[in-house]
């Protein structure tokens, strides 16, 4: 990398290319009412993260509307959900507060994106706030807010990814279990995997709304 002859390497000559952004304005350090309304409606986020030494995470979040909660003018909440148990994005937390979070709502093709300060926490009664929501967390991720904006909907129009006439495009996209086993040498039989892996899927998901 440190090859390349065309490689952009400071500040000024990024903003030279691409100009000044209106959008810095529209930054702001506290929620408003729509912004509120929207995100309690909101059932997935993806939560940017990275370690002490900058090494970044990228991980999906979803669940019913609820799932982000309302703290304050600038707090908000999510729940630790089961996953896949690599963790990786609270361990990042406990080093390293930073984050990022791209909120998105299907069939809208504008995002909400905060950045903020986050710690881990136990509290009964922040935890208390997804009862009926989801199954009961181990822990919460509380987000102190340095910004929010929305973000426009260029992305999602480009990709076309809410309109179902595109969907059979990808339909042979390799799923997780191909995925998975391709990158491990595991000899794995697909459908077995992939029929253990939904049955995982509807099992975690029952257990989490028998427990709402």
């Amino acid at each position: 990398m440190d090859n390349d002859p065309h490689m952009i390497s400071d500040q000024a000559s990024l903003r030279a290319m691409y100009g000044e952004s209106a959008v810095e304005a529209k930054k702001v350090p506290a929620l408003t009412p729509s912004t509120v309304a929207a995100l309690e409606r909101a059932p997935f986020f993806v939560l940017s993260t990275s370690d002490a030494n900058g090494r970044c995470d990228a991980s999906p979040r979803g669940g019913p509307p609820g799932l982000i909660q309302i703290l304050g003018d600038s707090t908000v909440a999510f729940p630790d959900l089961p996953g896949n148990r690599l963790i990786d994005s609270l361990q990042n937390i406990v080093d390293n507060p930073h984050l990022g979070m791209l909120v998105v709502t299907p069939g809208k093709d504008d995002t909400i994106r905060i950045d903020g300060r986050a710690h881990l926490t136990t509290d009964p009664e922040i935890l208390a706030r997804w009862d009926g929501v989801v199954r009961k967390a181990k822990l919460a991720v509380v987000v102190s807010i340095d910004a929010v904006f929305v973000h426009c909907a260029l992305a999602f129009r480009r990709s076309e990814l809410w309109d179902p006439r595109t969907w059979p495009d990808y339909e042979a996209t390799p799923d997780l279990i191909e995925l998975f086993s391709e990158m491990t040498g595991l000899d794995m039989d697909v459908n077995d995997s992939r029929a253990s892996l939904e049955n995982e899927y509807a099992q975690t998901l029952a257990e989490e709304r028998a427990e709402q």
